[in-house]
C-alpha cells in the first residue's frame, strides 16, 4: 500500500460522498427508468473534464463544449475533501464534509459554473463519492478538522459499517470474491457508511439534492459496486427532479472483479464499461480489424452503459490506452464516437509523471487550465474529435452499415446514409476504395477541419487516409468551428516514453537519462533529462520521443557539484513505435545481461503502510531495507512490481512492509529463492508468512 492510498484500487472505493446537511423538501421518488439516458440521442457526449477547476470548467463549456455540441460535461466531486503536502489527486475521494468549498473553487464558483454551462447548452454531471469518507485525519479544503474518521460533520460512528455487518478482524476487505466483504467492508481503511440505514440514505440524497437545487443534472456513482444495488435504488428514490423537471441521469462505476457483477446495478442506472475500454485497447494496439465485432465481444450492452476510452485510474495503471500512447489513443476516441453503441465519454486531464501526481495547483488548489501549457492534455478541444462529435450528433440514431475490413489496419464503414467513416491504424497512409452508402456529392472530411475533401460516385469513394488518422464525413457543408488546428496538447509526431531505472544514490546525487535524438538531449549531458526520485530507488520520468523511431541511451547521476558518473555498460536501445513504451533498467546491469521477474505478493495491511522486496542482489537492493523496492498496490491485496536482475543467477529475497514513520516489518520464516534462466518474463507468486 503507498503512503496515502493506492490509485487504482484507492479510486474505485475511496471515493465517497457523504449526507449533506441541507436537507430539501418536495423529494420525489424516481421509476429506476428514469435512471438511464437516450443512448443513441444527439447531443449525448460527455467530456470528462477531470480536476479542472470550476473556472476553466464554465470556460470550457461556453468556448469549446456548447459550440462543439457535447451534451454534457462530467466534473470531479464538489465536495470538501482532505488536504496534505503533496496534495495528491486522490485527495478529492476522501471527503470530510459535503461543503462545497473545495480545491476546486468556492461554492459560489460552483453555481456560477453550472449556470454558465446551462447557458452553453451543456449538461452538469458530478462525481458522487457516496461509499465512504476519508481513512485520513488532519484538515480539508475547507477548514475542516477531522481526528477520528468516523467522526465527521455529517457522520457518527453508528453510520458506519462495524462489525456487525463486515466479518474480518480488522473490517477491512480481504477476499474480494466475498460480496458481503465487497459491499460491508473498508477498502484499506476507508471507513464504510451504512447505507442500509434510512438515515443515511437520507443524508445522502440530502447532500445530492442539495447539488440538484443549484442546477446539477446528474450523477456518476463511484464505487457504486461496495454500495449493493437495494441501497442505491434506495437513495435514488429520494432524490428531486433537476432544475429542468427532469429526474437525473446517474451512471455507475462497476470496477471488473468476480462479484458484484455490472448487470446487478442496471436497474439503477448506467453502467460505466470497462470492457468495451480493454476490447479498444487490445485492438488499437493489435489489429483494428477486431472491432467488427466488437459488438459481441462481452462488451455491455448498449442500453445500460456508457463507454470511455480511458479514466483516471484505468490511463496510470496501464489497464487501458492514455494520451502516452499519442495518435493512437486520438484514434480509438475517433472510433468511439463513430460507432454507434452507448453514450461516449471524452476524457481531458493533464500530463503526469507519477501516477499520484498531483493536478497544476497552488498550495493544493487547482489552477486554471492551460491547454497550451503542456501540462494539461486538452482531448475534448482536439480538432479530430470536435469534428467527431459533430459527426456523431448528424449520424444521431442511424445504424451502423456498409462495414468494410481491408486490412488489419484499416477499416471503414456508414451509419446508414448518415456519414462515413474510415481508420488507418497503421505506420503508412493507405488508399482504398470504400463503398459508403452515401449519395453522390462532395463531402467535407471532419479529422482536419474541413481542410480537405471526398467525392462519392456511383456510392463510392476512393480515399487516402493518412498513418494514425481517419477520414469522416457527413456532409458538404462542415466547418470547423472551435478546436480548429487544435492538438488537444500533443504534435501528434510524438509518443511518451518512460524511463524507469533502480539505482541507489547517496545524499546530493541525482540520475538522468541522455541519449542520441535531441529529446534525450543529443548525448550532452548537460541536457540530460532529470529524473523523479519519488519511488526510489526506482527513478522515473517521461519524455516525448518520436513516433517509429529507434534510438540508444543510457543514464547517468550527478552529484550536487555537477560531476558526472555514467553507468559503465554499453549504450542501451529502443525503438519508439506509435504506442506508449516503457523502459525498465538497472544501474550498471547491461540489456544483453538482464532478465526481469514480477514479484507478485498478496499482503493486507494497515493504511499508510507499504511492501516492499529486497534480496541478494544489487538490483534487489543486497539487502539494505532503504534501497528495497516499493511494490504497486493497484491489485490490492496483491503487491507487484516487475524488477530487471541478472540472467541466470540465483539469488535470495524476502518482503517487508514499511509504515508511514519508515518502520520496517519483516515477513516471518526463511529467505525465499530464485534463480533466473536466459529467457524473460520471470514472476513469482507469494503470500505475505
Amino acid at each position: 500500500m503507498n503512503r496515502h492510498h493506492p490509485p487504482g484500487v484507492f479510486r474505485r472505493t475511496a471515493t465517497a460522498v457523504a449526507a449533506g446537511t441541507l436537507a430539501l423538501a418536495g423529494a420525489v421518488a424516481l421509476p429506476a427508468a428514469d435512471a438511464h439516458a437516450d443512448t443513441t440521442a444527439k447531443g449525448d457526449v460527455i467530456a470528462n473534464l477531470w480536476e479542472w477547476n470550476w473556472d476553466s470548467v464554465a470556460s470550457e463549456c461556453t468556448q469549446v463544449l456548447g459550440p462543439a455540441g457535447y451534451g454534457a460535461v462530467q466534473v470531479a466531486p464538489p465536495a470538501e475533501s482532505l488536504k496534505q503536502s503533496s496534495y495528491y489527486w486522490w485527495d478529492v475521494y476522501q471527503p470530510y464534509s459535503y461543503d462545497l468549498n473545495s480545491r476546486f473553487g468556492t461554492a459560489a464558483k460552483f453555481t456560477s459554473m453550472v449556470s454558465t454551462c446551462h447557458k452553453a447548452g451543456v449538461k452538469v454531471y458530478t462525481d458522487a463519492v457516496i461509499n465512504h469518507t476519508t481513512a485520513q485525519t488532519g484538515t480539508g479544503y475547507n477548514g475542516t478538522t477531522i481526528s477520528s474518521k468516523y467522526d465527521t460533520p455529517e457522520w457518527d460512528r453508528a453510520d458506519y459499517h462495524d462489525s456487525s455487518d463486515c466479518p474480518t478482524s480488522d473490517l477491512t476487505i480481504q477476499d474480494y470474491s466475498n460480496l458481503t466483504q465487497v459491499q460491508n467492508c473498508e477498502l484499506l481503511g476507508l471507513p464504510d457508511l451504512r447505507t442500509g440505514s434510512d438515515h443515511v440514505r437520507t443524508g445522502i440524497a440530502d447532500y445530492l439534492n442539495s447539488q440538484l437545487a443549484l442546477g446539477v443534472d446528474g450523477f456518476r456513482v463511484d464505487a457504486a459496486k461496495h454500495i449493493p444495488e437495494a441501497d442505491l435504488a434506495a437513495i435514488e428514490s429520494k432524490l428531486t427532479n433537476t432544475t429542468s423537471g427532469t429526474p437525473p441521469y446517474v451512471f455507475q462505476e462497476v470496477y471488473p472483479g468476480s462479484t458484484p457483477q455490472p448487470a446487478d446495478y442496471y436497474a439503477s442506472g448506467d453502467v460505466l464499461d470497462f470492457t468495451y475500454a480493454s476490447k479498444l485497447k487490445s485492438a488499437f494496439q493489435g489489429n483494428v480489424s477486431d472491432l467488427a465485432s466488437i459488438g459481441s465481444s462481452g462488451i455491455l450492452p448498449a442500453a445500460n452503459s456508457v463507454s470511455f476510452v480511458t479514466n483516471h485510474d484505468t490511463e496510470r495503471n496501464g489497464l487501458h490506452l492514455s494520451y502516452k500512447d499519442g495518435d493512437t489513443y486520438k484514434l480509438a476516441n475517433l472510433f468511439q464516437l463513430a460507432y454507434k453503441w452507448s453514450t461516449p465519454t471524452v476524457y481531458a486531464g493533464w500530463e503526469w509523471t507519477q501516477s499520484d501526481q498531483a493536478p497544476p495547483n497552488s498550495s493544493g488548489f487547482v489552477t486554471n487550465t492551460d491547454c497550451a501549457s503542456g501540462s494539461w492534455y486538452c482531448l475534448d478541444r482536439d480538432t479530430a474529435v470536435v469534428g467527431m462529435v459533430a459527426w456523431h450528433n448528424a449520424a444521431d440514431k442511424a445504424a451502423v452499415s456498409n462495414w468494410q475490413t481491408k486490412s488489419s489496419d484499416v477499416i471503414g464503414f456508414g451509419r446508414s446514409g448518415a456519414g462515413f467513416f474510415a481508420l488507418n491504424n497503421g505506420s503508412s497512409s493507405a488508399t482504398y476504395t470504400f463503398a459508403t452508402g452515401m449519395a453522390d456529392g462532395t463531402y467535407t472530411n471532419v479529422i482536419d477541419g474541413g481542410a480537405s475533401k471526398v467525392t462519392v460516385s456511383g456510392g463510392s469513394a476512393s480515399i487516402t487516409v493518412p498513418a494514425k488518422s481517419a477520414v469522416a464525413f457527413y456532409n458538404a457543408s462542415y466547418t470547423c468551428t472551435v478546436g480548429c488546428d487544435d492538438t488537444g496538447g500533443s504534435s501528434g509526431s510524438t509518443v511518451e516514453a518512460t524511463f524507469n531505472e533502480y539505482a541507489p544514490t547517496t545524499s546530493g546525487t541525482s540520475v538522468y537519462v541522455v541519449g542520441s535524438v535531441p529529446a534525450l538531449g543529443g548525448w550532452d549531458t548537460s541536457k540530460a533529462i532529470p529524473l523523479s526520485s519519488t519511488g526510489y530507488p526506482v527513478w522515473s520520468g517521461e519524455v516525448s520521443v518520436p513516433i517509429n523511431t529507434s534510438f540508444t541511451f543510457k543514464y547517468l547521476k550527478k552529484d550536487s557539484s555537477g560531476n558526472v558518473t555514467w553507468e559503465s555498460n554499453a549504450n542501451r536501445s529502443a525503438t519508439a513505435t506509435s504506442s506508449a513504451v516503457s523502459l525498465n533498467n538497472s544501474w550498471n546491469v547491461a540489456d544483453t545481461d538482464a532478465t526481469d521477474v514480477t514479484f507478485h505478493e498478496t499482503a493486507t495491511t494497515d493504511w499508510g503502510t507499504n511492501v516492499y522486496v529486497v534480496g541478494s542482489l544489487a538490483s534487489l537492493g543486497a539487502w539494505n531495507t532503504s534501497d528495497a523496492i516499493p511494490l504497486s498496490s493497484e491489485s490490492y491485496p496483491t503487491w507487484s512490481k516487475l524488477v530487471i536482475v541478472p540472467k541466470s543467477t540465483a539469488f535470495t529475497y524476502k518482503y517487508v512492509k514499511k509504515d508511514g514513520s519508515g518502520n520496517v516489518t519483516w515477513e516471518s520464516g526463511t529467505n525465499r529463492s530464485f534463480t533466473t534462466g536466459s529467457s524473460s518474463g520471470y514472476s513469482t507468486n507469494d503470500t505475505w508468512k
